[in-house]
C-alpha cells in the first residue's frame, strides 16, 4: 500500500492511498479518514460508495463529513467507483459506463471481466486491507452512498446482513436493471440474461427473500433523475409487507448534487452512529 497524501483534519487523519489489486487486475486509489479516537482503539467503520463519474474525491472534497465523523469516532472509507489504468476497458465518450461507472459488480463479458470486479473489490479485497492497515473495529460496520454507489451499498447490505449494522442511501437507483442509465450497463457487463442482473439490483433481492433490519433514503424532490433513473417509490412498494424497516425522505427542492448531499451528511453520520454504538 502506497500513501498519497494524508493531512490533520479535526484532531484526525484524512489520507490518501493506493495499493495493487488483484481482484481489479491495476492500481486502485482509495480515501479513509481516521478520527481522533484510533489513538485509544480501533473505531467503528462506515463505508461510503461515489456514483456515477466520481472517484474517491468527490465526497472527500465536498461531503463536509469530516467534522461530525471527528467528533462522534467513525473511520470513514471511500473508494474508487471503478478500475482505472490504460490497459482497462472503457467508452470514454459514455460517462454512464466504463471507467467511473463500475456499478458495484463484477462483470461477466469479456472484455470487462478482467477488470470490472467492484463487488468483490468492496466486499472482499479493500476489508482485507482497511482491516490489516487501519485501527478500524471490523465488528462494527456500515454502509451508505449516493445514487449509482447508494445502489451498491443497498446491495451489498442485502447480500451481507450480518457484517453491516446499518445501511443508508442518498437518491439511490434502486432497480438499476429497469432504469435508462443503468440497464444498458448492465447488458455490457453481465450479458443479456436478466436473471443473472437481479442479485445486483435492491429490488430484485428483496423480491426473491434478501432482507436487511431497515433502510434511510434521502430523495430530493428536484433531482433531475428521479422520475426515469432512481425511483425510489418502487423500492417502497416492494418492502412493504415484509420486515424491513425504511424511512423515505423526500427533501423538497433539493437535486443530486453534492449540495444535497453535505446538507443531509450529518443526519446519515449521526444515523450510522447510533446503530454502530459510536461516541456520542
Amino acid at each position: 500500500m502506497k500513501t498519497i497524501s494524508e493531512a490533520k483534519a479535526h484532531g484526525g487523519v484524512q489520507g490518501v492511498y493506493s495499493h495493487a489489486s488483484e481482484t481489479c487486475g491495476c492500481d486502485m486509489t482509495f480515501a479513509v479518514f481516521v478520527p481522533p479516537q484510533a489513538k485509544d482503539g480501533p473505531c467503528p467503520v462506515l463505508w461510503y460508495l461515489s456514483g456515477l463519474t466520481c472517484t474517491h474525491a468527490n465526497v472527500m472534497d465536498k461531503g463536509e463529513y469530516r467534522r461530525l465523523a471527528a467528533e462522534l469516532g467513525l473511520i470513514i472509507i471511500c473508494p474508487d467507483t471503478s478500475p482505472r489504468g490504460d490497459g482497462v476497458a472503457d467508452e470514454p465518450d459514455n460517462w454512464q459506463f466504463g471507467k467511473g461507472a463500475g456499478f458495484y459488480v463484477d462483470a461477466a463479458n469479456e472484455p470487462f471481466a478482467k477488470h470490472y470486479r467492484m463487488y468483490s473489490y468492496v466486499t472482499q479485497e479493500l476489508p482485507s486491507l482497511i482491516a490489516a492497515n487501519f485501527p478500524a473495529d471490523m465488528e462494527r460496520q456500515s454502509i451508505f452512498g449516493h445514487s449509482m454507489g447508494g445502489h451498491g451499498a443497498m446491495t451489498i447490505a442485502l447480500k451481507h446482513p450480518d457484517r453491516f449494522r446499518s445501511c443508508s442511501a442518498f437518491a439511490p437507483i434502486v432497480q438499476p436493471s429497469t432504469a435508462g442509465w443503468s440497464k444498458p450497463a448492465f447488458e455490457k457487463y453481465l450479458g443479456t440474461d436478466e436473471a443473472a442482473w437481479r442479485p445486483y439490483d435492491a429490488t430484485a433481492l428483496v423480491e426473491d427473500g434478501a432482507r436487511f433490519p431497515e433502510f434511510l433514503i434521502d430523495q430530493g424532490t428536484s433531482d433531475g433523475f428521479l422520475d426515469d433513473g432512481l425511483r425510489p417509490w418502487l423500492f417502497e412498494e416492494t418492502v412493504k409487507g415484509t420486515e424491513i424497516g425504511l424511512t423515505l425522505r423526500m427533501q423538497d427542492g433539493y437535486d443530486h448534487s453534492y449540495f444535497f448531499i453535505s446538507t443531509f451528511m450529518d443526519d446519515h453520520l449521526r444515523w450510522h452512529a447510533d446503530r454502530l454504538g459510536a461516541v456520542k
